[in-house]
């Protein structure tokens, strides 16, 4: 199968291309810029681990600018590539414009244009905001979005149901719950606090504690995603990808404690303009329609993360 993926470079791309390079039968192609939203050394580490693939291609470019669509015609396209961040989002507005939704029109108007009919898009568990309902459904109404990222994702998912349903280029959209794992985004908390408390640095705290998220591995997204690649899936619909097993914060730094073996130096601050208190996915649909069942718990995952970074030098210790 001839299978695009843009981000290809970042951290779920790279996992997902990791994972379809391993059937020879797979024809992958990627799209990355490498931005420089976070280290652009890492993206890079992860493309030479992509480029040890004979069946990997690297298209270095803007999607803005690709005719790569045309060039490829692929059968599937995994768009990854988006500018991720609530609070950098809340000052440049403008920027996740362009790079969310623009770029992800400009995608579905090539698919349009040269008959690409299958395309996955990553949405996010920002688009429910400060909802007070839990766990979030997807028919949940959208009314509290907290930040122009969230604002961004849900535009993406307006688009994506309309080119479905007017211009017959079928879209999946994915909501994805707090992802980290093996070449996790360095700005993620799960990161941020595993390093930091490793290293003997310290952490900042937002609020009480008692703000929750539903923390998913990267695996499970990437089986999530493959499942969709193998056929399943409803076209024209959205799916929570979630663990359905939030923790609170002064839970989640206690068990970052517990896999370092460190106490944390914390610093508690005020929340955030941005951050919502709350996140905790209902997979019922996505475990129906995907199959989707995450294996992965919390301090298993957080193990093998924090394992992958002293092997790959991203901790100092």
């Amino acid at each position: 199968m001839k299978i695009l993926v843009t981000g290809s470079c970042g951290f779920i791309g790279t996992n997902l291309c990791l994972t379809l390079l391993k059937n020879k039968k797979n024809i992958v192609y990627g799209i990355d810029n490498f931005t420089d939203n976070y280290n652009f050394n890492f993206k890079r580490e992860n493309y030479e681990e992509l480029n040890k693939y004979n069946n990997f291609k690297l298209f270095e470019e803007n999607i803005l600018n690709t005719d790569k669509i045309k060039l490829v015609k692929p059968e599937i396209i995994i768009h990854l590539a988006s500018i991720p961040g609530v609070r950098k989002s809340l000052q440049e507005p403008l920027y996740y414009i362009e790079n969310n939704i623009t770029t992800f029109v400009y995608l579905l108007e090539e698919c349009k244009k040269y008959n690409i009919k299958k395309v996955v898009y990553a949405s996010s568990s920002s688009v429910y905001g400060s909802n007070n309902k839990v766990p979030f459904n997807e028919n949940d109404e959208i009314i509290n979005l907290k930040s122009s990222y969230a604002c961004s994702k849900k535009c993406m998912e307006v688009y994506g149901k309309y080119y479905n349903d007017v211009f017959d280029v079928k879209t999946i959209g994915l909501r994805f719950f707090t992802v980290y794992g093996e070449r996790g985004r360095p700005d993620m908390a799960p990161y941020m606090f595993v390093k930091n408390i490793a290293e003997g640095k310290e952490i900042l705290q937002f609020g009480d504690g008692t703000s929750y998220r539903d923390y998913t591995y990267v695996t499970d997204i990437v089986n999530g995603i493959k499942s969709i690649i193998e056929g399943k899936g409803k076209w024209g619909e959205i799916y929570n990808l979630g663990n359905e097993n939030p923790i609170n914060l002064i839970d989640f730094i206690e068990l970052c404690e517990k896999v370092t073996g460190k106490k944390a130096n914390k610093k508690i601050i005020e929340n955030q303009l941005g951050d919502v208190p709350r996140t905790y996915a209902n997979i019922s649909k996505a475990k129906m329609d995907l199959d989707y069942n995450p294996s992965v718990k919390l301090e298993e995952g957080l193990t093998k993360m924090y394992e992958w970074m002293k092997l790959n030098k991203r901790i100092c210790i």
